[in-house]
């Protein structure tokens, strides 16, 4: 919703409230996705399961951020900015698909 909030807004004010909401989100869902791989990764390949998760993350940064550059070259930064918030919301769904709970419920 925060990244929305940057392609709907057009004041300072609206971009900065976006930026903190954004900033909240990220500080909350980092720790919670390195949680979750350690969960499910076996102790003896944790360390490797982590690696490979935050090469995949990382690799997303770098080749969102060109695909982002391309659709603002092509359609505006908007259209850039609104690809990237409809891709963010769509990954949720996924994961609530895709996750599954590793902890038997009592």
């Amino acid at each position: 919703m925060s990244i929305a909030l940057v392609a709907a807004g057009t004041t300072f004010g609206i971009w900065a409230t976006a930026q903190v909401l954004l900033g909240i989100g990220t500080a909350l869902v980092y720790p919670t996705l390195l949680a979750v791989i350690g969960d499910v990764a076996h102790p003896a390949w944790r360390a490797r399961a982590v690696g490979v998760y935050r090469l995949w993350r990382d690799g997303g940064f770098a080749v969102g951020a060109l695909l982002a550059g391309v659709l603002a070259d092509a359609y505006g930064l908007t259209t850039a900015i609104w690809a990237i918030a409809a891709l963010t919301a769509a990954s949720g769904p996924v994961v609530a698909v895709r996750m599954y709970e590793t902890h038997p419920r009592t």
